[in-house]
């Protein structure tokens, strides 16, 4: 296993070992899931300074996934990727100095190469067994509700509608005029919640997941962060990396996601799925709904 992968698994085995450990030490870890590039240039007392814990802390949080100390935990996070750090406010303030420099050719470049980073993080953490596992969750379901406010409504409305072309039972909440806790207010064990959010995680979001848990949902989370609050209580949580020069989080290695889960709910679903899309896409023909150019 390279240091990358191990890196990564040492990430997952602090997400997994989350609840056993105390205050301080979810301090430290939390600090680490967020920021992995930190740890291979930093002394222990850097980065228990940068957390705002004792070193002490960082040497039994260490132990206890299975290291002998800091240095041999962070030993594989020096191959880490970078994770981005500027907050919405300097990101935007950045942008209107490039624009005033007339250099847009680097903000293009950036743009470019951070969508197809993000894509290629996003996936190099998440295997198929995984995607299968939540799609069987969603096919196998009663309802399926899609949530996701601001930025990420729109992804998870896109996701709903896709997925009505061949299924009945999603629905995106809030509903207009509602609220996700009160469209969730009957549902039980026999439905799904895929919620998503990212830094600065909504407030309504992981007030639905908690909601959610209490009924007995099974939740499929998105988020950016092993450490975010939407994957430390998701049944099947999923990081997907929002790095940008934009000031809000980039949405395309989620809808990259959301797409590559639906295209697995289609592959774990019964033959029927095939003649409920031919017949939603025969019926808008028959409708008009799609343009034909007439022949000339």
């Amino acid at each position: 296993m390279n240091e990358t992968n191990v890196s990564k698994h040492v990430l997952h085995q602090l997400s997994a070992v989350w609840d056993a450990l105390t205050p301080e030490a979810r301090k430290a870890a939390r600090y680490v899931l967020e920021n992995p590039n930190d740890v291979g240039v930093s002394t222990v007392r850097e980065i228990a300074e940068a957390a705002n814990v004792k070193p002490n802390t960082f040497v039994r949080m260490a132990r206890q996934v299975g290291f002998e100390g800091y240095e041999d935990f962070r030993a594989p996070f020096r191959a880490a990727i970078r994770a981005g750090s500027a907050d919405f406010p300097e990101r935007a303030r950045w942008l209107q100095d490039i624009r005033k420099s007339g250099d847009l050719g680097g903000l293009y470049a950036d743009m470019v190469q951070d969508a197809l980073r993000n894509i290629e993080d996003t996936f190099a953490q998440i295997t198929a067994e995984q995607l299968k596992t939540a799609a069987e969750a969603i096919w196998n379901s009663r309802n399926v509700y899609t949530l996701g406010v601001g930025v990420n409504n729109a992804n998870a409305r896109n996701f709903t509608y896709l997925a009505s072309t061949g299924m009945t039972q999603f629905h995106a909440i809030p509903r207009p005029g509602s609220t996700a806790v009160d469209d969730l207010a009957w549902a039980d064990d026999q439905d799904v919640l895929i919620a998503m959010t990212c830094k600065p995680y909504r407030t309504e979001v992981i007030e639905a997941i908690a909601i959610a848990q209490e009924q007995g949902l099974t939740v499929i989370g998105l988020s950016d962060s092993p450490a975010s609050p939407v994957i430390l209580a998701a049944d099947h949580g999923f990081v997907v990396a929002v790095d940008t020069p934009q000031f809000f989080p980039s949405s395309v290695s989620t809808i990259a996601l959301l797409e590559t889960l639906l295209s697995f709910v289609i592959a774990v679903a019964s033959d029927e799925i095939v003649d409920r899309v031919t017949a939603f896409h025969k019926r808008r023909h028959e409708l008009q709904i799609y343009h034909e150019a007439a022949d000339r």
